[in-house]
């Protein structure tokens, strides 16, 4: 199965955030919509990620003043990005491998949709109690 498939039928409206954005609103943005993380925009390309883990590292590092720094100063770049066209097994294990928990979605260089390992995991339990709904029924009607 693909990431089209993942994405297929699913509201866009990605949530993100600027890399002049302060950390503090982007923190807020993170709260308010309770969401990990955020892709930070620059124009319409993809220019990284701004995570909780940004956010806790910042923290950890400056203090309160790093709810003064921009986004662009404390987010993960380059982001690390997929395609439509992407396997969903092969993009969870790119995910796991990388400690990652979200990426942009790109095709033909413009995001389209921004998925969490959570979006790909529900999605893979999903098709395997399909498989053994399939099982069960060809099981008991041999």
């Amino acid at each position: 199965m693909s990431i089209a498939r993942i994405i297929e039928g699913r509201n866009q409206d990605i949530i993100s955030c600027s890399r002049e954005e302060s950390v503090r609103d982007a923190a807020a943005k993170l709260a308010e919509k309770r969401i990990g993380a955020l892709p930070v925009m620059d124009g319409d390309q993809v220019a990284g990620i701004f995570s909780e883990r940004d956010l806790l590292y910042c923290i950890a590092r400056e203090g309160h003043d790093a709810l003064d720094h921009t986004v662009g100063e404390v987010m993960t770049a380059p982001a690390i990005t997929i395609e439509p066209s992407q396997d969903a097994l092969e993009t969870l294990q790119l995910m796991t491998r990388r400690r990652i928990r979200h990426l942009p979605v790109l095709q033909d260089g413009r995001m389209v949709a921004f998925v969490s390992i959570g979006d790909i995991v529900k999605f893979r339990i999903e098709q395997v109690e399909a498989e053994a709904e399939q099982m069960r029924e060809y099981i008991t009607t041999a």
